[in-house]
């Protein structure tokens, strides 16, 4: 006979949980970033990215935002891995760009840290006039961790960066790397105000990945991002208890996956079995960690196939399974509720650029908001005859449309008015806190 595993639950379903239903921040059947601030105590887990290759329009590289609802303009937000393509859904998904920070890579395989070169130094320029904050593992050698792989990054980016001199970016050009030993076993890379970060080695292959839980103090909730690698102890022990475990997952079909990829089958045989969790796996490691909500991402999601996919989890667990995949699955979560849904980024959908209450403590916003110097204007960067073969802009701008040209960086600097910049946005100052 048929069983349920959470119990008689008539029009409930089988394997979601009488805790499955909408959170205090849920507004809408679908996700509407700009039209639901996360409530104070509560977590919510998005996917900007969710495939490791091929990339297609509905997936991005494989990127995770957990936000932790503060009771403040902003929620604290923490990035683990930023892949090609994912960049866009994180704005998308309404954040400034001058809050892309505490970026945790799980390896350096590059589809979990391709957008970080890209968002660097163009957040630089959108008001985050600080240092990035970077975490990740170390490698067997020094040139295979986190800071080296950082410091080639900014040396690739130097004509980029030199260029963008030209206008304020403060240090936002400069990274802070913590780079933890890959072998720690649950060594913490990240604690503060409350929020725990830690970390243990996964196998993938090649020494220096690492998978990474966070646990938020006040509201007792947790999150673990496997990164990639074979299922192993270490993280059914480190996971325990966990609210959310999000897994990298590839489904156990290389017979199939031959004919559709055109590759040999042993060939996807021999790279799930040295670098991968197949979904068999995922399901047994959700059986032995148990937690509230067990998840896959770092996946090809192919619609005809997710039958046969969930039928490899259902293996093993019976208790609540959401794909991480595609771009941009949300997840929100308290301590009595979980509600999954859909983002709806319109095309062209993308936040906004500076906004003060972004750069100071909530209460703390001074009356005048002064600009970062340049540091190498354009007169430094470049020769006297590409200036002199510019057109006169009064050969293209009409007359009624015609203004002056700023090419130099006033002497004085530049002071923006804090209250006008609000009122942009459509904030009334006294309303800011």
């Amino acid at each position: 006979m048929p069983r349920n595993p959470y119990g008689a639950r008539p029009g409930g379903g089988i394997s979601l949980s009488g805790e499955y239903r909408p959170t205090p921040s849920v507004t809408n059947r679908n996700y509407f970033p700009a039209n639901e601030p996360l409530a104070e105590g509560e977590m919510r887990v998005s996917f900007p990215g969710s495939t490791p290759w091929p990339p297609t329009l509905s997936q991005s590289g494989t990127s995770i935002m957990v936000e932790l609802g503060i009771g403040e303009f902003m929620p604290r937000r923490f990035f683990f891995d930023m892949g090609n393509g994912s960049v866009k859904n994180i704005l998308g998904l309404g954040v400034l760009p001058m809050a892309i920070d505490d970026i945790f890579i799980s390896h350096l395989h590059v589809d979990h840290y391709h957008d970080l070169i890209y968002m660097l130094p163009f957040t630089a320029t959108m008001g985050r006039f600080t240092p990035l904050r970077v975490y990740g593992p170390s490698g067997a050698r020094p040139d295979l961790g986190t800071a080296y792989m950082v410091e080639k990054m900014r040396e690739m980016l130097v004509w980029h960066i030199e260029n963008f001199e030209h206008v304020p970016i403060g240090d936002g050009t400069q990274v802070d790397v913590t780079e933890f030993d890959w072998r720690d076993e649950n060594g913490v890379c990240y604690d503060q105000d409350g929020v725990t970060v830690r970390h243990w080695p996964r196998s993938h292959v090649k020494d220096g990945a690492s998978a990474y839980r966070l646990d938020w103090e006040e509201s007792d909730l947790s999150f673990v991002w496997t990164g990639d690698g074979r299922p192993d102890e270490k993280t059914v022990e480190y996971s325990q208890d966990v609210d959310v475990f999000v897994t990298e997952g590839q489904v156990d079909l290389p017979a199939i996956m031959a004919m559709k990829w055109g590759t040999p089958e042993f060939m996807t045989e021999y790279t799930i079995d040295t670098y991968h969790t197949p979904y068999y796996a995922a399901g047994k490691l959700f059986s032995e960690v148990n937690p509230r909500l067990g998840m896959i991402t770092h996946t090809n999601y192919e619609e005809e196939l997710m039958g046969e996919s969930v039928a490899e989890v259902r293996a093993h667990w019976e208790g609540m399974f959401i794909f991480g995949a595609p771009d941009v699955m949300v997840v929100n979560i308290t301590k009595d509720a979980i509600w999954a849904r859909k983002a709806n980024i319109p095309p062209g959908s993308a936040s906004g650029s500076m906004d003060p209450r972004a750069m100071f403590p909530p209460g703390q916003l001074p009356e005048k908001l002064r600009l970062p110097d340049p540091v190498r204007p354009r007169e430094m960067q470049q020769e006297q005859f590409l200036r002199d073969m510019e057109l006169d802009p009064e050969d293209f701008y009409p007359p009624d449309a015609d203004r002056d040209i700023s090419t130099q960086w006033p002497e004085e600097g530049v002071e923006m008015d804090v209250e006008t910049l609000l009122r942009a946005k459509g904030v009334e100052p006294d309303d800011n806190d």
